[in-house]
């Protein structure tokens, strides 16, 4: 992966300065913290932003530290182990719903049309029945459509559904009964 992107992994104190330094941090195009404990996070990310280092990512492990995150100018990802265990949760409840990404307030998901379905031959805006839910994409034969209304749903079409997070267990209940 460090090849592929052209990345430089540091294994060391990331608040210390003498670390960063010697891993060229006045260079750096970006820093990414990705240790448990969101002190040393916010903390290294802090140290890259009085080098003037543009791109500050971290992984938050404890939500109520997000805003501080924020606060000093980083763009955070949710705690990894609550992302996979929220998609094995809802892999688990409904193995037909593939988890594609967890973002801030939100949820990516996806689920393939079975032939017989109750949402087959249905419209987009047919089968648009909860509230903070939307269809983002639907695959069929290898092409992308971007759905409207008007968009007839068959078997075999792979729909990717945003949804908000307090909708997530209501739109994923809706999609697997329309569509399972």
């Amino acid at each position: 992966i460090l090849e592929e992107y052209d990345l430089l992994a540091v294994s060391g104190n990331a608040t210390d300065k003498n670390t960063l330094e010697d891993a060229g941090i006045d260079r750096a195009d970006a820093l990414v913290a990705t240790t448990s404990d969101d002190a040393l996070n916010l903390m290294a990310c802090w140290l890259a932003k009085k080098y003037s280092v543009r791109t500050l990512v971290s992984i938050v492990n404890q939500k109520e530290h997000a805003e501080l995150f924020k606060e000093v100018g980083v763009r955070i990802s949710e705690n990894p182990d609550e992302i996979v265990a929220r998609s094995l949760f809802l892999w688990a409840e409904n193995p037909d719903t593939q988890l594609l990404a967890a973002i801030e307030g939100g949820t990516i998901f996806e689920i393939t049309v079975a032939e017989g379905a109750k949402g087959v031959n249905k419209t987009v805006r047919e089968a648009s029945g909860v509230k903070d839910m939307l269809y983002i994409a639907i695959r069929r034969g290898g092409k992308l459509i971007i759905p409207s209304g008007d968009v007839v749903l068959l078997p075999e079409d792979v729909i990717t559904v945003f949804t908000k997070e307090e909708a997530e267990a209501r739109s994923v209940e809706y999609m697997e009964d329309l569509f399972r």
